[in-house]
């Protein structure tokens, strides 16, 4: 079978509602009043990771469980408006949802609504196992219930990526994604030792390419077994919003890899995607495009260290 499919990605379909709040953390109060207005948006970490590869003009398919609600419209017309083929399993418990709470300098706090799954929901094996097929790559998403899909995923033969979020290297759950994936991320946020989780990653697992995020700091690569630091790129305008910064480094370090750039290149074009992102408000869904991306990589090559 051809594999026309670029990337497929699992998992990580949901609406969040945003708030913009005077400061975080928000101190106790009875009440706030919330000028920006308070708005529900199609996007969670696998919508946003689909919507930045397809931007960068990369053949994208996304599968998860969706629920018969309005939520789950929303993201199925975010699909549709972005030409991006979705595979929406039914989900009685309804759709993910997310309120994620901004503050003046653009960091985030997300509440997640764990109600919206069940301890048996699977995405279908079959399904996966068909998609598969037809892909280059898979972009697992940490949400339940994509670990089960890692088999079928591996049997396939496709490369498997993974985004762990803000794992603190300890958590159990992370685990079988970081061990079963060729490329893993991962936020800097919670890790007192990044190099050390980064090797632990590769040493007890499948990765040959590990990265660790850093913010403002830029990023740790490593990269048979040496590590790199990235810079930050500079952000094309004013920073407003973190949220889905993460996911657009994810997007432009896979469009890197896909097109057969090497490491520390992928980096560099995840670090101007990732910048990208933070000057595009939370209600809004604005992924940088390949013709961008490429020139503003040509305008600010990197200086490693």
């Amino acid at each position: 079978m051809s594999r026309d499919l670029d990337v497929l990605v699992l998992g990580g379909a949901g609406v969040d509602t945003i708030v913009q709040v005077p400061e975080l953390p928000l101190p106790y109060a009875d009440s706030y009043m919330i000028d920006s207005g308070i708005r529900t948006r199609a996007g969670q970490t696998g919508d946003f990771v689909s919507l930045g590869l397809a931007a960068l003009g990369l053949a994208v398919h996304h599968v998860d469980l969706l629920g018969d609600d309005p939520e789950g419209d929303l993201v199925r017309d975010l699909h549709r408006d972005h030409g991006i083929a979705l595979t929406a399993i039914p989900q009685p418990a309804g759709t993910k949802r997310a309120v994620n709470l901004v503050g003046p300098d653009g960091r985030r706090l997300s509440l997640y609504d764990t109600s919206r799954s069940r301890p048996g929901d699977r995405l279908p094996e079959d399904t996966v196992r068909r998609l598969a097929a037809t892909a280059r790559h898979a972009h697992v998403c940490i949400t339940q219930p994509c670990a089960d899909a890692l088999p079928a995923l591996r049997a396939a033969g496709v490369t498997i990526s993974t985004d762990l979020h803000d794992w603190d290297g300890e958590n159990p759950y992370h685990e079988q994604f970081a061990y079963e994936a060729d490329i893993v991320f991962l936020s800097a946020a919670a890790l007192t030792d990044p190099e050390g989780t980064l090797r632990r990653i590769a040493a007890r697992g499948r990765a040959r390419l590990a990265v660790a995020t850093a913010g403002a700091e830029g990023a740790h690569l490593l990269a048979e077994g040496t590590l790199t630091r990235i810079p930050v790129a500079a952000p094309p305008a004013p920073v407003v919003d973190s949220n889905g910064a993460g996911d657009a480094f994810a997007a432009g370090f896979l469009f890197g890899f896909l097109t057969g750039e090497p490491p520390q290149r992928c980096a560099f074009y995840g670090t101007l995607a990732g910048a990208h992102a933070c000057t595009v408000p939370a209600t809004r869904t604005a992924a940088l495009g390949r013709t961008e991306l490429l020139a503003r990589a040509t305008e600010a090559e990197p200086v490693t260290g």
